[in-house]
């Protein structure tokens, strides 16, 4: 009897979406399908994954000030299938060359008013992504006031996600700024524990199947998003921001003339190696805007701040620090908080020609904030207008500056946006690189502006050096990123301290520190590491970080598990870097299939049975068996076969 029910409902379903015009989107390699309908006025789409149900009929809908598009919808009719080619180049991604090939299909929809609204689907063999669109042409501004999105997997997913911070909250007023650690492996019926929600992207498992929601291509006309916080019967529902969250007296819901495009919702779906290898959130990002490339250079750069705070941002020590970042083969070193007042321009002038002069570029640090939080860190309220951009980064151009690193941004409301996008193509016009800090997740914005070399948006290394809880948890935390923040956007976690932090315990052993080298991406690397510490670790670790690449041709997942394990391999040229990171407090013997390696060999850098020391050794990859590691507990690997 039941099954005869099943098999009734799923007719049912068919026949609906048939009736309706809409017929499934399928994947180029058929193991993704998306069907789509209109059920008593409302859109829906549901998800398949190789015959399995990823997504139960998951809500659509928008609505403006002006209209709703929620119910009492009419399907006029269906586009027929679409082929979609893009093919891309990064220097700031996991892999140096994307390829993006979907399937297209267009709903046309109509409200109970005759006004029209398309909803984009594509299809491609890593996951669904879809965007809405008011094709209609008016030019007065329009404002969304809400959008129903949401993602149904029911009550049997576990997910991976991030509390959103709520606005005007933390020290001096800084959230929301992604700074939380993950709830892992949690049920539907947890809430999140702040009412603002969960942040993207956002980490699920439903039965084998794991899925990863984000956002890309949002633009100056629209907030970012999040999830809400309670998801009933698994129903994960899309989330605007705190009306708070803005550019002080500008606004913070949708707005636009039309024609409009919404940004793209993304979900990928698949295995773990799905997850880590996808470039989906780039593939949907706008193409980068026409600029010159030239000044854009990745690398990675010297700090003293992470772990000498603010006392060390005077002149003799930036300048022991550039001789430092030369001498490491670093194309970088950043001056943080207070450097106006104490070093000054002039003296920032001289250390930038000092710097030129061993070919390193100097980043200096600025902090966004008007009024919104109560920041006293400066240059501070120098760049709130493009007169006042335009001015200051023109002086930072001609006194030989590379880069900047802007902090304490306020949220995801519309106009922080046009914020963030505004200061992106200001410093293009100057050949700035960019640093967000105190900032939400870029979605995509390194593909539109290739000089936005990073952005925190993570609990990073700095947490670690303020609380003992934050460096007990690094372990498990650093193993969550690349599943989570850094699976698609660069991340500035700032990582790698191989000795020792003032004041605190690290509970991660020195080569797991080195492993996140590898293991983390972002176009600029801000080690924390100082030249005191690095005094302390053998020439072979000095001699793999000189060399270490400054971007990646190709990605592989090798192993791992969200919060336990990551393990993976990436290429540069001919050679590939292994990186391996434990984020469990026990010791482990891992396996790792490297026949794509048959036949070379390699070096091993791994953790010394001494706290804090390492032992390096020859390692081969043997024909038809996998490569054996050991693994301490909280302890991590490099490997590099050229």
């Amino acid at each position: 009897m039941m099954k005869m029910i099943l098999s009734l409902v799923l007719l049912a379903s068919t026949l609906t979406t048939t009736a309706q015009g809409g017929t499934p989107v399928v994947s180029p390699n058929k193991n993704i399908q998306l069907f789509t309908g209109i059920t008593d006025g409302q859109a829906w789409y549901r998800v398949l994954y190789k015959g399995n149900e990823v997504l139960q009929k998951s809500k659509l809908g928008i609505e403006r000030q002006d209209e709703q598009f929620t119910d009492g919808l009419v399907w006029k009719s269906v586009s027929a299938v679409e082929k979609v080619n893009d093919n891309y180049t990064s220097v700031n991604a996991k892999k140096s060359s994307m390829v993006y090939r979907a399937n297209k299909r267009t709903i046309h929809l109509q409200n109970a008013a005759g006004k029209k609204l398309d909803i984009i689907f594509q299809v491609s063999d890593d996951g669904v992504a879809f965007r809405y669109y008011f094709p209609d042409a008016a030019a007065d501004r329009k404002t969304i006031t809400a959008e129903h999105t949401s993602w149904h997997f029911g009550s049997d997913v576990q997910a991976w996600l991030q509390p959103m911070q709520e606005a005007q909250g933390g020290w001096e007023h800084v959230y929301p700024c992604y700074e939380e650690h993950y709830l892992q492996g949690i049920s539907p019926a947890t809430a999140s524990p702040f009412k603002a929600g969960w942040v993207y992207p956002a980490l699920f498992k439903k039965q084998d199947t794991w899925v990863l929601i984000t956002e890309a291509a949002v633009d100056s006309t629209f907030c970012a998003t999040r999830l809400q916080s309670t998801a009933p019967d698994g129903e994960y529902k899309i989330g605007f921001p705190d009306t708070r969250e803005v550019f002080t007296g500008k606004g913070s819901l949708p707005e636009s003339t039309l024609p409009w495009y919404s940004p793209w919702r993304i979900i990928t779906i698949g295995s773990l190696k799905t997850i880590a290898e996808s470039t989906l959130g780039t593939d949907l990002a706008t193409p980068a805007i026409p600029i010159d490339h030239s000044f854009i250079q990745p690398g990675k750069a010297s700090w003293s701040w992470a772990l000498l705070k603010d006392n060390s941002v005077v002149y003799d020590v930036q300048k022991q620090f550039i001789d430092y970042a030369a001498d490491m083969h670093w194309q970088y070193c950043l001056v943080d908080v207070d450097w106006d007042t104490r070093i000054g321009y002039d003296k920032i002038k001289e250390l930038a020609a000092y710097a030129a002069a061993k070919k390193v570029g100097l980043i200096v640090w600025f902090n966004s904030s008007g009024d919104w939080n109560t920041t006293k860190y400066h240059p501070k309220s120098a760049l709130l207008t493009r007169e006042a951009r335009d001015s200051v980064f023109s002086r930072l151009q001609t006194m030989g500056i590379k880069g900047v690193k802007i902090d304490f941004f306020n949220g995801d409301g519309r106009s922080m946006m046009q914020y963030y996008l505004d200061i992106l193509q200001d410093a293009a016009r100057h050949k700035l690189l960019i640093n967000f800090h105190g900032a939400t997740v870029p979605r995509g914005w390194q593909r539109t502006y290739p000089h936005l070399m990073s952005a925190e948006a993570v609990k990073g290394f700095e947490m670690i050096t303020f609380s003992q809880q934050d460096a007990d948890a690094a372990a498990n935390h650093c193993t969550m990123l690349p599943f989570t923040r850094n699976a698609f956007d660069p991340m500035d976690f700032t990582p790698m301290c191989l000795y020792k932090i003032p004041r605190i315990e690290r509970k991660t052993t020195s080569a797991f520190e080195l492993a996140l080298s590898v293991a983390f991406l972002s176009g600029v690397q801000h080690y924390a590491e100082t030249p005191e510490g690095m005094g302390h670790v053998p020439d072979y670790v000095k001699g793999f970080l000189r060399t270490l690449p400054n971007h990646w041709d190709d990605v592989r997942f090798l192993d791992g598990f969200p919060g336990k394990l990551y393990v993976v391999a990436r290429r540069s040229g001919r050679k590939w870097y292994i990186a391996g990171l434990n984020g469990e407090n026990t010791a482990k013997t891992i396996k790792l299939d490297l026949s794509f390696l048959r036949g070379r060999k390699g070096a091993l850098i791994t953790d010394g049975r001494e706290p804090l020391s390492f032992v390096q050794q020859a390692v081969a990859s043997p024909a038809g068996k996998p490569t054996t590691i050991e693994l301490l507990p909280n302890g991590g690997f490099v490997m590099l076969f050229e």
